[in-house]
């Protein structure tokens, strides 16, 4: 398969860089392609405008193409206020646009793009009782997992927030190490 892994994280040397890092170590072990799309370093700007009403923009169609290439597309980026950063929000707002990704006018529930296997690797300072008891991760796993990345023909689709990321040295290596199995043992698309 040919992977994409998308990072959305301002700091080269960032915790989430390191995620994604390791990720595409797995999936290179697992013999797949690869390819990052590092949306800071790349200078992605995420501010939906008139132009993308208008038309679509290089930009977009270079992540467009980007995506047709992709087998299966892992999504790395800090929880950030129990959400996307910005970044990640307006990459997935201009690349997966209407009429592309889905129209929702014949079925709702199907997307126009093939199936792809999708992750979401998330890293989050909080613990993960406080995300659970909070019900916070089901609010993701519905806003994400069970909506968004449908529409995107992502099957089968999985959330991974990587809990405690600010802890000690031992619970970031065992983070960083799941992150690897994850690159390592993807499924393919259904």
């Amino acid at each position: 398969m040919h992977v994409l892994t998308v990072l959305d994280h301002p700091n080269p040397a960032s915790f989430s860089a390191a995620v994604a890092q390791r990720f595409i170590n797995g999936a290179e072990a697992a013999g797949h392609t690869v390819e990052l799309a590092d949306l800071h370093s790349e200078g992605f700007k995420p501010q939906w405008s008139k132009s993308d009403i208008e038309g679509t923009p290089d930009a977009v169609t270079q992540e467009q193409t980007r995506i047709a290439r992709a087998d299966a597309i892992c999504l790395v980026f800090p929880l950030y206020w129990w959400g996307m950063p910005a970044m990640m929000k307006g990459w997935v707002d201009r690349v997966w646009t209407w009429g592309w990704a889905y129209d929702q006018l014949d079925d709702p529930d199907v997307s126009l793009q093939r199936p792809r296997t999708g992750v979401l690797l998330v890293p989050a300072g909080a613990r993960s009782d406080d995300i659970t008891d909070g019900g916070y991760l089901d609010a993701m796993q519905t806003a994400w997992i069970d909506g968004t990345f449908g529409y995107f023909g992502f099957s089968p689709r999985k959330l991974e927030l990587l809990c405690g990321s600010t802890g000690s040295p031992e619970r970031r290596k065992a983070l960083l190490d799941k992150s690897y199995q994850i690159g390592l043992t993807l499924p393919t698309p259904s």
